[in-house]
């Protein structure tokens, strides 16, 4: 019998970036309804996101988007998406492979999703320490409305984050 065992954990996660991927389809289809909006938290300097070097001067690891009312060319593919969001009055096109997100929280909702938390296939799974479940602060986009609403991201959408630990291998 095989020592390696079946990723759950991995598994669990892919198929939950598949939620993000069908949420963001939805609204590249037939817009955000009613109050929904999305924030994304994503790391930028993983391999495939390109974004203006001025925003990776300002966010050199992690940056938050909103998608609201002020987006364009919403871009949805299978490995990622790209749409064009405005920082300064700047319109600018950023690209953003899902591996890269780490959170997505739909507040009007109160759902969200927190991601980058698997392990490697080598390090033992502990179930017995969960993960913080509060959202990451969003940073600040000057000129925008979407900046104000990015600070209420964790008061919003705490409660209703899931996290993968529930699905790990007990030690």
């Amino acid at each position: 019998m095989s020592d390696e065992i079946l990723r759950y954990d991995l598994m669990v996660e892919n198929a939950l970036r598949g939620v993000v991927r069908a949420a963001l389809q939805e609204a590249a289809t037939e817009g955000l309804p009613g109050e929904h909006h999305f924030y994304i938290t994503f790391q930028t300097e993983h391999e495939g996101v390109h974004i203006p070097d001025r925003l990776k001067e300002r966010y050199p690891e992690e940056m938050t988007i909103v998608l609201q009312h002020r987006f364009w060319d919403l871009e949805v593919r299978e490995d990622g998406f790209s749409v064009t969001l405005t920082f300064n009055e700047i319109p600018e096109n950023l690209v953003v492979p899902y591996e890269a997100v780490t959170a997505f929280a739909d507040p009007s909702v109160r759902f969200g999703l927190q991601f980058g938390n698997s392990i490697e296939a080598d390090e033992e799974i502990d179930l017995n320490n969960p993960l913080d479940e509060d959202m990451p602060e969003a940073p600040a986009q000057d000129g925008t409305e979407q900046a104000a609403q990015a600070e209420d991201l964790s008061e919003s959408a705490g409660e209703k984050v899931v996290t993968l630990d529930q699905f790990r291998k007990k030690s």
